[in-house]
């Protein structure tokens, strides 16, 4: 007699990796690489899949004369919406302020140095540059407050990812440059600042230090996954940020700073305006308020979105 054969044993379904969609830069792959990281350590399995985007690929002209910050995240979104990935690994100040219908931002993660950081191989201060001399920078905000603090300089544009703007100028094309410290220091590249710029000098853009990550609506999956990242004094604050930027129509053509962080009144939100068409005019408005959730933070962005129409942004 035949002996019976021992039962299979039962096999469990093979995981299906979450998929992270993110540009090919070196700064973009280090934060994907990163949320990468924190997602294996909570036991998830994780893949990447790189693209490269319309405004990785223009590189001559401004972003606010080719379609602004939606350029960076746009083939990202069709990846999400086509199923070849599941979430998005963005900079938080590249990411519009509306998202397309159907797609959420799900998390948004704790903040690196939101500050501005001047690199140069010659000056170790925005002080010392030379009267008249050629400083680089991506961003009509940056634009506007470096005329602001100095109207001498000429201020010329400056594209590529960063790893080519310091080439261009380790290359002799400019004095100096200005970037985000937190691209810098991800990169180990921290050696390279010589100033940064406190934001009484120079206010950070919306987000600027912050990564934001979005999933399409209806995820409930993906956003259980991405809660243990989120860190909320950062998605308050950014969220305080964004609805100034939201309110006045924020874009790449419009030179709009705003920066939140928490103090004795709770969260202390400042903002400027300046003017795209170079007369100099520069107007601030700052609000204090206690602030616990996303609806409080946004009002805080409204009321100081308010205060900068009432002192004349447009």
């Amino acid at each position: 007699m035949l002996a019976s054969s021992a039962p299979e044993a039962c096999v469990p379904p093979p995981v299906k990796p979450i998929v992270i969609a993110t540009r090919e830069s070196r700064l973009a792959l280090w934060q994907a690489e990163h949320v990468k990281a924190l997602l294996q350590e909570r036991g998830h399995a994780v893949e990447l899949l790189g693209m490269t985007t319309r405004g990785d690929q223009i590189l001559d002209r401004t972003l606010s004369k080719v379609g602004g910050k939606g350029l960076f995240v746009k083939e990202l979104e069709t990846a999400l919406e086509e199923g070849r990935a599941d979430i998005a690994v963005h900079s938080l100040k590249d990411v519009p302020m509306e998202l397309p219908e159907g797609f959420d931002l799900a998390c948004v993660m704790e903040r690196e140095d939101p500050r501005d950081a001047l690199v140069s191989p010659g000056y170790a201060s925005l002080d010392e540059v030379p009267q008249g001399a050629v400083v680089g920078t991506s961003s009509l905000r940056r634009t506007v407050l470096l005329k602001a603090l100095r109207p001498d300089l000429r201020i010329e544009p400056l594209r590529g990812n960063l790893d080519t703007r310091l080439r261009k100028l380790d290359e002799g094309q400019y004095a100096a440059i200005v970037l985000a410290a937190a691209g810098l220091k991800r990169l180990g590249l921290q050696a390279r600042i010589r100033q940064v710029f406190e934001p009484e000098a120079m206010l950070p853009a919306a987000g600027q230090g912050a990564l934001g990550i979005e999933i399409r609506a209806g995820r409930d999956d993906l956003r259980a996954a991405l809660a243990p990242l989120a860190h909320q004094p950062t998605w308050l604050a950014t969220a305080a940020e964004r609805a100034v930027s939201r309110a006045l129509g924020g874009s790449c053509s419009m030179p709009l700073a705003a920066h939140a962080r928490t103090g004795a009144q709770g969260l202390h939100l400042a903002a400027a305006w300046g003017d795209a068409e170079g007369s100099g005019a520069l107007v601030r408005a700052q609000a204090a308020e206690a602030v616990t959730d996303l609806a409080g933070a946004e009002a805080l962005g409204m009321r100081v979105a308010g205060a900068l129409r009432a002192g004349g942004a447009r």
